[in-house]
């Protein structure tokens, strides 16, 4: 999988193209968006035509999207899919990537995949 627009990597040593080549069942995109003030209607306009896409997918579970508090034009989505490759089939999907490109051109967005961690007396795996 190549880069996509708008897509950076959280995380620069290890980017989402090479974390979907990852088995890993379940797990959690988090994509952390940063968007210009004036263009947070546009985002939000895309955002929710490509989620009626991807939440259609096989293996997804559930999305959650939080936007920062006071004037921070910052947005964080949070989405639990069955595998990780599930997620790189969603995110292959013609129909899926035809949205991307309607994001605003100021829209950065970095996806990154985590999987739930046990630490004794505080949560559960």
């Amino acid at each position: 999988m190549t880069a996509i627009k708008p897509f950076k990597p959280l995380d620069e040593n290890f980017p989402f193209e090479r974390q979907l080549d990852i088995a890993a069942a379940p797990v959690v995109l988090i994509n952390l968006f940063m968007v210009d003030p004036a263009d947070e209607a546009g985002f939000l306009e895309v955002f929710k035509a490509a989620g009626e896409i991807i939440t259609k997918k096989p293996g997804f579970i559930s999305l959650q999207l939080h936007r920062a508090i006071g004037d921070s034009p910052t947005y964080l989505n949070y989405v639990v899919w069955e595998s990780s490759e599930a997620v790189r089939a969603a995110f292959a999907d013609p129909e899926f990537l035809a949205k991307l490109p309607a994001y605003p051109s100021s829209v950065v967005a970095r996806p990154h995949l985590f999987q739930k961690v046990a630490v004794s007396g505080f949560c559960t795996a």
